[in-house]
């Protein structure tokens, strides 16, 4: 691709950074990225992604925004409520960069439909407040050796994993082989608004990461983050010898 004065100047301060310019810029406009899930996280995982320059974002949600949402999912407004959270969220996305390839999916994640869904990107990004549908994403991203970069907020904490499937290594199955038996998400719990921001944007950061090939990443490791003590520390996941994936 040709870099025309215009998007220089749009991506100059990426560009001057020696890990990325103009070769990284152009890594990050070729990279395919799925975020499933628009709310809490994905709300800023999406926007800068976008302000980022990559050229195809795909975003899965089939829920509405609600009036209980705008406290942290920040690309939703008040007149916002009753409409699709993907048709907004794109809009949002037009206003950054018209160029980026936005392909939205107005329905809920299944295993019928994710293999249509995923194999269309690189990098896949998981919002979702539920663990049945963390298990499907990780599972698929497992098998067709994708690269799965998770996040997942409560109360005051948050927690973030990355996994590189074209390698061997670990899944979510490894580090949490069952559902627990206490349902922990927003929904029950509560969520400290700035720490959906917070994840969001540390998950942004793993994608740009991934896709420039930066090291010292988490590939097969957890973040977690005591918004309270404002505290991070870094766990690794090692295999299960149990995992029904048999990583």
């Amino acid at each position: 691709m040709k870099i025309t004065l215009d998007y220089f100047k749009r991506f100059e301060k990426q560009i001057i950074l020696k890990k990325i310019g103009i070769a990284g810029q152009k890594k990050i406009l070729s990279s395919k990225v799925l975020v499933v899930g628009a709310g809490g996280l994905g709300c800023p995982l999406i926007t800068y992604l976008a302000a980022s320059g990559v050229g195809k974002i795909g975003i899965v949600d089939f829920d509405k925004v609600e009036l209980s949402n705008l406290n942290r999912q920040t690309l939703f407004k008040t007149e916002d409520i009753g409409k699709f959270k993907v048709d907004q969220v794109k809009k949002e996305i037009n206003k950054i960069n018209k160029k980026i390839n936005v392909i939205i999916f107005r329905k809920k994640l299944t295993s019928k439909n994710v293999n249509n869904i995923f194999k269309k990107f690189d990098i896949i990004c998981d919002g979702t407040d539920n663990f049945m549908t963390r298990y499907l994403i990780n599972d698929y991203s497992q098998k067709n050796k994708k690269i799965l970069i998770s996040a997942a907020i409560s109360k005051f904490d948050g927690h973030l994993f990355k996994f590189n499937f074209k390698q061997k290594g670990p899944c979510l199955r490894c580090f949490m082989p069952e559902i627990p038996s206490v349902k922990n998400n927003c929904q029950t719990e509560g969520i400290f608004s700035p720490v959906a921001g917070i994840m969001g944007s540390l998950q942004a950061n793993e994608v740009l990461k991934t896709i420039l090939n930066i090291k010292n990443d988490l590939t097969n490791q957890i973040l977690i983050f005591d918004s309270l003590k404002t505290e991070f520390k870094k766990l690794k996941i090692l295999i299960h010898h149990k995992c029904i994936n048999k990583c």
